[in-house]
């Protein structure tokens, strides 16, 4: 078979070439080696002489897809735009818009595919599933944004809409999304996109929503792109790592190698054609927990920070409930302490290695994302 992967020259998109080579397949990839992810306009030599076809061109062009697709039988779609910045308009063109060009051309070329995954998000959740103990009658409660006055004076758990108690939270399945920001917004309208027009194209089509995604390669200079990166950034240059609101935010984290395993499923399994799965790590961490963690794993004599500050827009509690793709006989399988000890490794040893976050936390209070509470 021959892949198209867009955005195979990035962090997910690397290791999904990796591994689709170790079965065989040839692979071509779409990508524009864009900043802040890419540093220079260099593709990957290891892949190049591995046989890897790179085709220079942006998911948003439609020539782009043009000179891509040709003689492909799958496309697993990676390529993504990720941060805090309020551009909105380019979470849509990069996430939604290119999804939509896909097909277009597809459909325009005559061109019929075995397999389309999309990389999608748990973020089309916004805040995840919560119970109230004190009215178990209305079941689930699906919290809608924190209110800013709120925040300011440090009440972060969102309170239940009848009791005005504050909500536990619990395990967030596929049945329903609440996006609450443009990256959100964008890869709901994206697996949306991919899920409507494949069935009207007859292209099988899959949309996989991952949680948070740790491991090696993943880019220092996104200020978006994940608390292990910020995490040991800090720690490998001998400053505390900084936990927003109260640190004591769940999240759950997966390994990349777990994430490529279920795009290669997605590929390949025919029960995932038009379906969305939850891709997670199955489970829940707190914030200063996995700092710790991170500290631990470093052997550094570092105390995690919380000072007071919180990030506009950010979700409280949220972790994926993974039964559905269990189904097909995928599990996560990587420790979540192994995850950060290869981290910490590969980072170690990369001469670009820097941390970013004074200068992208002072971004972040110049654009009134990062916030500090009033208290």
């Amino acid at each position: 078979m021959r892949v198209l992967v867009t955005g195979g020259a990035g962090f997910i998109g690397s290791h999904t070439v990796d591994a689709l080579l170790s079965e065989g397949h040839e692979v071509r990839v779409l990508d524009a080696l864009l900043p802040p992810v890419h540093r220079t306009r260099s593709f990957p030599q290891d892949l190049l002489d591995r046989g890897v076809e790179w085709v220079d061109g942006d998911v948003r062009d439609k020539e782009a897809w043009e000179r891509a697709l040709p003689d492909v039988d799958a496309v697993v779609h990676l390529a993504a735009y990720q941060d805090y910045l309020p551009d909105f308009s380019t979470f849509f063109t990069t996430n939604a818009v290119s999804t939509a060009l896909l097909y277009e051309v597809l459909l325009e070329r005559g061109q019929r595919l075995d397999r389309v995954v999309v990389a999608s998000s748990q973020a089309v959740y916004g805040e995840g599933a919560y119970r109230c103990p004190h009215c178990p009658d209305q079941g689930v409660v699906r919290p809608r944004p924190r209110r800013e006055a709120d925040l300011v004076n440090g009440s972060w758990d969102p309170p239940c809409p009848r009791c005005l108690q504050p909500l536990v939270p619990d395990w967030t399945d596929e049945s329903a999304v609440s996006p609450h920001n443009a990256y959100a917004l964008s890869k709901h309208a994206q697996e949306t996109a991919a899920l409507t027009l494949g069935e009207r194209c007859a292209i099988p089509s899959v949309a996989l929503r991952y949680s948070i995604v740790q491991g090696s390669r993943q880019s220092f200079h996104n200020a978006y792109s994940g608390i292990l990166r910020i995490f040991a950034q800090r720690v490998l240059h001998g400053r505390a790592p900084v936990c927003y609101e109260d640190g004591h935010q769940l999240r759950d984290y997966v390994s990349v190698h777990d994430v490529v395993r279920a795009n290669l499923l997605a590929l390949h399994d025919d029960r995932a054609i038009g379906q969305v799965y939850n891709v997670g790590g199955a489970r829940q961490v707190g914030i200063l927990d996995y700092a710790r963690l991170v500290i631990k794993a470093a052997g550094a004599d570092l105390e995690p920070e919380v000072p007071g500050v919180y990030r506009f827009g950010d979700t409280r509690h949220v972790f994926s409930r993974t039964d559905r793709i269990a189904g097909l006989g995928w599990r996560p399988e990587v420790p979540l302490q192994d995850v950060i000890e290869e981290y910490l490794s590969w980072a170690s040893a990369q001469p670009d290695l820097t941390d970013i976050t004074p200068q992208a936390d002072a971004r972040m209070h110049t654009l009134g994302t990062l916030r500090r509470t009033g208290r």
